[in-house]
């Protein structure tokens, strides 16, 4: 399951396969896992505000359960997650970073969070987002800004930023998050983690304290998963993620592992910077995926997919459409003005689809998602770009419209795959020494529907050849070691 595991190696450093490992051979007890996560939390926390709610006794107790059950062990039997403050955990507030909520209390727990406890994972805390998780940064007015490991010079990203500062800086091995634009892919590329976005339907989704049902595209383009720090956990952990839950009505109960394809696979890489330009750092980590995968045996080929631009356009004015007419209300009401602000210049770039025409809109998405299917029979991979330059200052998003096209404008390859319900993983390459400071580079590796498993693949191929960038981010940081 795991690796050998050097002696002199704190815990918090450990994968979840190797915790996992431990705690099943009875190497570890999952209350020593526990107390070691936490004390880790109780030293990084305090410099990063990533988890915003510790739950020390809780955890605790939780660990104690599982050393006192009888066999058989869950596959994350004493592994130490996190779960982000927009998503139910029973008795705890789901407070979307709104000071508004900041009292609505979970009375059950939400699927992926029954899923993981199912499966022995401990959860020891709770990560910040940014208002309504809708930003690709991460602060607000209830719980404050959350700090990328790497250094102030850089966004933590969003919204799941609390996670990905958490899972980089060894709170945790496993962390939390979902996704309806990019929300775990960015903080992948902020952080340095590794992950992969959910196709449609993969994982159970619901929150018990919702007082309506989520909007037709909220609810197709939206996912739960985890973020990471290679992507061999990433195989340990989504397994468990993906359990029925009869909560979800829509989730499509596949199993992980699909049917092997013929050899070699074949890989399409592609550049298209749809006018923004590729920074060459973001080449660079191109040609380095690329190379690695060409190493591992993939059959790897320069080919733009269809409908790149249009397809990216058309579902994010698309979702706006829905959230200004669904949640518009409350961002209205009870978001900041910052918030409004920085919404109100989403819409400026991204004029919302309304009415009739936002009805065409949602009938075309099936013709978008038709045309990437068929292209991805030939190719069932395709590497491209996530940000299209090293990721942004701290409130870049805030500073008008040059700071929302500099942010969202840039990812467009991030939104194509919420749209067409596609898989997509994001992952470090390589880490540059920029002139504000260092920090990860990656790539997105999108592929068929249903084929997570391919993608992870991928990059493990990847990191046989590129190891990920964890170890140098704590030499980098010495107080985060």
């Amino acid at each position: 399951m795991g690796d050998v595991v050097k002696d002199d190696m704190p815990l918090w450093q450990w994968t979840a396969a190797q915790i996992a490992e431990a705690t099943h051979n009875g190497q570890l007890s999952a209350l020593e896992v526990t107390e070691a996560a936490l004390e880790r939390m109780a030293t990084a926390n305090r410099s990063l505000n990533a988890v915003v709610e510790s739950l020390d006794d809780e955890a605790r107790a939780a660990a104690k359960a599982l050393d006192a059950r009888a066999a058989p062990k869950g596959p994350l039997h004493g592994v130490p997650v996190t779960i982000k403050v927009n998503t139910d955990q029973k008795g705890h507030a789901t407070s979307h970073g709104v000071v508004a909520f900041k009292d609505l209390i979970a009375p059950d727990d939400a699927p992926v969070v029954r899923n993981l406890r199912a499966a022995g994972a401990v959860i020891i805390g709770r990560t910040n987002t940014p208002e309504f998780s809708f930003r690709a940064d991460t602060d607000n007015a209830l719980f404050g800004r959350t700090y990328n490991p790497w250094g102030r010079h850089l966004s933590a990203g969003g919204s799941s930023g609390g996670a990905g500062s958490a899972v980089m800086a060894g709170i945790g091995a496993l962390a939390h998050g979902n996704d309806i634009g990019g929300s775990l892919r960015f903080p992948a590329s902020a952080n340095g983690a590794v992950t992969v976005k959910p196709g449609l339907g993969r994982v159970p989704s619901w929150n018990p304290s919702q007082t309506a049902e989520s909007g037709l595209l909220a609810r197709s383009m939206a996912v739960q998963g985890l973020l990471s720090r290679n992507a061999a956990d990433l195989h340990l952990s989504m397994p468990a993620l993906i359990a029925p839950d009869p909560r979800d009505p829509f989730h499509v109960p596949l199993p992980w592992r699909g049917t092997p394809l013929r050899q070699p696979i074949r890989v399409v890489v592609t550049r298209e910077d749809f006018g923004f330009g590729l920074h060459p750092d973001v080449a660079s980590a191109l040609d380095k995926a690329a190379s690695a995968l060409s190493d591992a045996g993939y059959a790897v080929e320069a080919v733009d997919p269809p409908l790149a631009r249009e397809t990216g356009e058309v579902g994010f004015r698309a979702l706006l459409g829905e959230v200004k007419a669904l949640m518009g209300p409350d961002i209205r009401a009870y978001g900041s003005d910052e918030l409004n602000s920085i919404f109100d210049e989403y819409y400026r770039q991204f004029p919302p689809f309304e009415g009739t025409e936002e009805l065409r809109m949602l009938a075309k998405r099936t013709h978008y998602a038709r045309a990437w299917s068929l292209f991805l029979e030939d190719y069932p991979l395709v590497l491209t770009p996530f940000f299209l330059k090293p990721y942004f200052c701290a409130g870049r998003d805030a500073e008008g419209p040059e700071g929302v096209r500099d942010t969202l404008g840039r990812a467009h390859w991030s939104f194509i795959m919420n749209f067409t319900g596609l898989p997509a993983g994001n992952l470090p390459t390589h880490v540059a020494n920029l002139p504000e400071g260092q920090q990860p580079i990656g790539v997105q590796i999108a592929g068929r529907r249903w084929r997570e498993d391919l993608i992870v693949d991928a990059m493990q191929a990847i990191e046989a050849r590129i190891p990920p960038v964890c170890t140098a981010l704590w030499n980098h940081m010495p107080a985060l070691r």
